[in-house]
Protein backbone atom coordinates (compact mmCIF):
# COMPACT_ATOMS: atom_id res chain seq x y z
CA UNK A 1 0.00 0.00 0.00
CA UNK A 2 1.02 3.64 -0.66
CA UNK A 3 0.80 6.51 1.04
CA UNK A 4 1.42 10.39 1.26
CA UNK A 5 3.32 12.49 3.01
CA UNK A 6 2.66 16.36 3.10
CA UNK A 7 5.96 17.64 4.81
CA UNK A 8 6.12 21.14 6.73
CA UNK A 9 3.28 22.73 4.95
CA UNK A 10 3.14 25.02 8.22
CA UNK A 11 2.42 29.17 7.82
CA UNK A 12 5.91 30.20 9.28
CA UNK A 13 7.22 27.59 5.54
CA UNK A 14 4.20 28.79 3.13
CA UNK A 15 3.10 32.46 4.43
CA UNK A 16 4.60 35.35 3.58
CA UNK A 17 4.99 36.74 7.06
CA UNK A 18 6.20 33.64 7.80
CA UNK A 19 9.73 33.43 10.29
CA UNK A 20 11.53 30.56 7.26
CA UNK A 21 9.22 31.77 4.78
CA UNK A 22 10.17 29.42 1.55
CA UNK A 23 9.12 32.03 -1.02
CA UNK A 24 7.05 32.13 -3.94
CA UNK A 25 8.22 28.21 -4.45
CA UNK A 26 6.34 27.36 -1.91
CA UNK A 27 3.18 29.23 -2.67
CA UNK A 28 3.73 27.85 -6.10
CA UNK A 29 3.33 24.38 -5.04
CA UNK A 30 -0.15 24.53 -3.06
CA UNK A 31 -2.20 23.63 -5.52
CA UNK A 32 -0.62 20.32 -6.97
CA UNK A 33 -0.36 19.46 -3.23
CA UNK A 34 -3.92 20.04 -2.76
CA UNK A 35 -4.52 17.90 -6.01
CA UNK A 36 -2.29 14.89 -5.05
CA UNK A 37 -3.67 15.40 -1.30
CA UNK A 38 -7.55 15.24 -3.06
CA UNK A 39 -6.10 12.12 -5.49
CA UNK A 40 -4.97 9.93 -2.61
CA UNK A 41 -7.91 10.63 -0.52
CA UNK A 42 -10.43 8.95 -3.40
CA UNK A 43 -7.98 6.28 -3.99
CA UNK A 44 -7.90 5.44 -0.35
CA UNK A 45 -4.44 5.81 0.91
CA UNK A 46 -3.05 7.25 4.16
CA UNK A 47 -2.60 10.68 4.25
CA UNK A 48 0.05 11.83 6.71
CA UNK A 49 0.49 15.41 7.47
CA UNK A 50 3.85 15.39 8.68
CA UNK A 51 4.36 19.50 10.82
CA UNK A 52 7.58 21.09 12.40
CA UNK A 53 6.78 21.40 16.04
CA UNK A 54 9.73 22.82 18.40
CA UNK A 55 9.84 23.39 21.83
CA UNK A 56 10.58 27.28 22.57
CA UNK A 57 14.04 26.38 23.25
CA UNK A 58 14.58 24.28 20.92
CA UNK A 59 18.60 23.07 19.94
CA UNK A 60 17.91 23.74 16.44
CA UNK A 61 17.21 27.70 17.19
CA UNK A 62 21.08 27.71 17.32
CA UNK A 63 21.19 27.53 13.42
CA UNK A 64 17.56 28.42 12.44
CA UNK A 65 15.11 31.05 13.80
CA UNK A 66 12.93 30.28 15.98
CA UNK A 67 9.92 28.74 13.92
CA UNK A 68 6.94 26.36 14.65
CA UNK A 69 7.09 26.83 18.07
CA UNK A 70 3.94 24.18 19.42
CA UNK A 71 0.77 25.43 19.83
CA UNK A 72 1.52 28.98 17.94
CA UNK A 73 -0.31 30.25 14.74
CA UNK A 74 2.93 29.46 12.79
CA UNK A 75 3.08 25.48 13.58
CA UNK A 76 -0.10 25.63 11.94
CA UNK A 77 -0.85 24.02 8.73
CA UNK A 78 -1.69 26.43 5.99
CA UNK A 79 -5.43 27.56 5.31
CA UNK A 80 -5.38 26.52 1.95
CA UNK A 81 -5.22 22.43 2.44
CA UNK A 82 -8.09 20.99 4.48
CA UNK A 83 -6.99 17.91 6.79
CA UNK A 84 -9.82 15.55 7.06
CA UNK A 85 -10.33 13.67 10.40
CA UNK A 86 -8.90 10.38 8.76
CA UNK A 87 -5.79 12.23 8.02
CA UNK A 88 -2.60 11.07 10.41
CA UNK A 89 -0.47 14.16 12.06
CA UNK A 90 3.00 13.42 13.11
CA UNK A 91 4.97 16.24 15.08
CA UNK A 92 8.35 16.57 14.57
CA UNK A 93 11.56 18.53 16.20
CA UNK A 94 13.95 17.18 13.38
CA UNK A 95 14.22 17.32 10.18
CA UNK A 96 13.05 13.93 9.00
CA UNK A 97 9.66 12.85 9.57
CA UNK A 98 10.70 9.81 11.21
CA UNK A 99 13.32 10.88 13.82
CA UNK A 100 12.00 10.83 17.44
CA UNK A 101 8.44 9.96 16.06
CA UNK A 102 5.78 6.96 15.51
CA UNK A 103 5.54 7.45 11.67
CA UNK A 104 7.04 3.97 11.59
CA UNK A 105 4.75 2.69 13.39
CA UNK A 106 1.83 3.80 11.90
CA UNK A 107 3.06 3.60 8.43
CA UNK A 108 3.82 -0.48 9.34
CA UNK A 109 0.26 -1.02 10.88
CA UNK A 110 -1.94 0.30 7.59
CA UNK A 111 0.31 -2.09 5.80
CA UNK A 112 2.23 1.01 3.64
CA UNK A 113 5.33 -0.15 2.02
CA UNK A 114 5.82 2.75 -0.45
CA UNK A 115 5.78 6.82 0.32
CA UNK A 116 4.86 9.70 -2.07
CA UNK A 117 6.38 12.82 -0.48
CA UNK A 118 5.47 16.75 -1.04
CA UNK A 119 6.39 19.63 1.16
CA UNK A 120 9.20 21.85 1.86
CA UNK A 121 12.06 21.90 2.03
CA UNK A 122 13.18 19.36 -0.47
CA UNK A 123 17.17 19.61 0.81
CA UNK A 124 16.01 19.91 4.26
CA UNK A 125 12.95 17.95 5.74
CA UNK A 126 11.83 16.43 2.71
CA UNK A 127 15.32 15.23 1.86
CA UNK A 128 15.66 13.39 5.39
CA UNK A 129 12.52 11.92 5.44
CA UNK A 130 13.31 10.28 2.27
CA UNK A 131 17.23 9.35 3.17
CA UNK A 132 15.34 7.36 6.56
CA UNK A 133 12.25 6.26 4.88
CA UNK A 134 14.93 4.01 2.19
CA UNK A 135 16.94 3.09 5.25
CA UNK A 136 14.00 1.78 7.12
CA UNK A 137 12.86 -0.17 3.65
CA UNK A 138 10.59 1.60 2.15
CA UNK A 139 10.12 2.77 -1.50
CA UNK A 140 10.00 6.37 -1.73
CA UNK A 141 8.68 8.74 -4.61
CA UNK A 142 8.97 12.50 -4.71
CA UNK A 143 6.72 14.66 -6.74
CA UNK A 144 8.89 17.74 -8.37
CA UNK A 145 5.87 19.84 -8.83
CA UNK A 146 5.08 19.34 -5.37
CA UNK A 147 8.45 19.93 -3.15
CA UNK A 148 10.52 23.80 -2.73
CA UNK A 149 13.08 25.36 -1.36
CA UNK A 150 14.15 29.09 -0.53
CA UNK A 151 17.90 27.87 -2.29
CA UNK A 152 16.73 26.52 -6.16
CA UNK A 153 20.46 25.36 -6.46
CA UNK A 154 19.84 23.34 -3.36
CA UNK A 155 16.30 22.39 -4.28
CA UNK A 156 17.96 20.48 -7.38
CA UNK A 157 20.47 19.13 -5.81
CA UNK A 158 18.61 17.47 -3.25
CA UNK A 159 16.31 16.30 -6.03
CA UNK A 160 19.46 14.53 -7.62
CA UNK A 161 20.33 13.37 -4.83
CA UNK A 162 17.54 11.67 -3.83
CA UNK A 163 17.31 9.60 -6.76
CA UNK A 164 21.10 9.07 -7.44
CA UNK A 165 21.52 8.11 -4.29
CA UNK A 166 18.73 6.97 -2.60
CA UNK A 167 16.97 5.63 -5.34
CA UNK A 168 13.94 7.71 -5.03
CA UNK A 169 11.39 7.52 -7.88
CA UNK A 170 10.80 11.31 -9.07
CA UNK A 171 8.26 12.18 -10.71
Amino acid sequence: MKALLVIDMLKDFIDENGVLCVGPAGKKIIPFVTEIIEKFRKEGHPVVFVCDNHEKDDKEFDMFPPHCIAKTEGSQIIEEINVNPEDKIIRKRRYSAFFGTNLDLYLREKGVDELYLVGVCTNICVLYSAADARNLGYKVNIYKEGVASFDNEAHRFALKEAESTLGCGIL
